[in-house]
């Protein structure tokens, strides 16, 4: 499993006097080390817009909307006329998040969701597959006759994007679909809240069964939050199931405020570590948090000014009940070089950041299997490097979809980045 160039020591934990084990030649439990997204698979049809075309179709700026077939293709239709159409991409936040998690790691992802059962070259099954690093594994997919869903996503002037969603076959998948030992083998299972829209569709039912393999196999169940709109309609639910399945929850600003009432990061995330693990809240020019666990045991100060909350920044994430005397712990950084000078794009930025996270977990997993006798695994740890450092790392994968056009990364960071001074590389 690859980790971008060399990283800095100093924010990994334990850091001892004793020397660092080393791997051996020969590597074992590199093909068991994968991540599993449950996804409503969906092709991303972007769009330049004006303010005026969302009030005509009544949509709420910044949200995802689901709209009759009829009413996608009217939008459609006129923003193909009118030449607005930027691109057509493999979308969904799930499979955005795979298809970075694979280009980052360089290493497989599984993929389970409803596909077109008949395609041809050029149509929208075949752009999503052609699109999605080759990494992700598409073999579990099931068979759907009819069209794969469609989202428009409507970019405004502000740089803001809605979307308005077709939703097609995407909620077709079967829960017998599901491979039990493919989840049961996972190193964390990535789902999204858009599953839980429909309570009579197949995805529903399917996401119970993958989230009850979790519980049942203990793997790490990984949720992102959708929009603001629908937490705040799923709430209650949404809290009863995280409380149950899941361990790592990731959120913009508006979608932890939908979830707790809360207004700033630090309160939204110390509400939701009453409900989970781990929480990733992402607030736009003002960066990004997280809030997490620790044993007493294990907990790390930070090296860095004290902001009120940072104390303990330097501590890997536990899992709550892992932990003898839980103590939570919680970090923050500004973007990454201040942001991009000219934003081309924020479709996808949440997704690529919790592709970085997942990419920890699976990197710690990956390095248990070969190296259990190691200090970094004296206790049971859900993170490889600390909440800072894997806060610096989603913070910088970030950046790289805010500075491109497309919600997908196109290639893996650098090995050495030139922003960062040369110290930041030494070891």
């Amino acid at each position: 499993m690859k980790f971008p160039g060399k990283r800095k020591t100093q924010h990994y934990f334990p850091v001892g006097q004793t020397p660092r084990t080393g791997f051996d030649s020969e590597l074992i439990g590199h093909d068991k080390v994968y991540v599993v997204g449950l996804d409503q698979l969906i092709v991303d049809i972007e769009a330049q817009v004006s303010d005026d075309f969302l009030s005509q179709f009544r949509l709420k700026k910044g949200e995802s909307i689901v709209v009759t077939d009829a009413i996608l293709e009217e939008m459609y239709q006129i923003i193909k006329e009118q030449k607005k159409i930027v691109g057509t991409f493999a979308g969904g936040a799930t499979g955005n998040t795979l298809h970075n998690y694979s280009v980052l790691s360089d290493d497989r992802s599984v993929a389970l969701g409803a596909i077109t059962g008949q395609f041809t070259v050029g149509d929208d099954a075949f752009k999503y597959l052609c699109s999605t690093n080759s990494h992700v594994d598409f073999s579990h997919l099931m068979p759907v006759p009819g069209n794969m869903a469609r989202a428009l996503c409507l970019i405004t002037p502000d740089s803001e994007r809605t979307f308005a969603v077709g939703k097609g076959i995407m909620n077709e998948l079967s829960p017998e679909f599901i491979p039990e030992a493919v989840v049961a083998g996972a190193g964390a299972v990535l789902v999204s809240a858009y599953l839980l829209r429909d309570e009579k569709a197949p995805m529903y039912q399917s996401f119970i069964k993958t989230a009850e393999l979790c519980l049942k196999n203990d793997i790490p169940l990984v949720m992102s939050l959708g929009t603001s709109m629908l937490v705040q309609e799923k709430s209650e639910m949404l809290n009863t199931i995280i409380k149950k399945y899941v361990s790592v929850v990731a959120m913009n600003r508006a979608e932890g405020e939908a979830l707790t009432g809360f207004k700033t990061c630090f309160e939204i995330g110390e509400k939701i570590l009453e409900i989970c693990d781990l929480a990733l809240v992402t607030d736009g020019a003002r960066g990004l948090f997280m809030a997490g666990y620790v044993d007493d045991n294990w907990k790390r100060e930070t090296k860095l000014p004290l902001r009120g909350f940072n104390q303990y920044e330097y501590s890997r994430a536990q899992r709550k009940k892992y932990c003898e005397t839980p103590l939570k712990i919680y970090t923050h950084i500004d973007p990454f070089l201040g942001g991009p000078e000219v934003i081309k794009n924020t479709n996808g930025a949440g997704d690529a950041a919790l592709s970085a996270v997942l990419h920890d977990l699976c990197a710690n997993v990956y390095h248990r299997l070969n190296l259990p006798q190691s200090d970094k695994h004296r206790d049971n740890f859900l993170t490889y490097s600390s909440i800072h450092q894997v806060s610096k790392y989603a913070n910088r994968v970030s950046y790289e979809i805010l500075n491109q056009s497309s919600p997908r990364l196109l290639h893996g960071l650098p090995m050495k980045d030139e922003s960062l001074e040369d110290g930041y590389w030494d070891l």
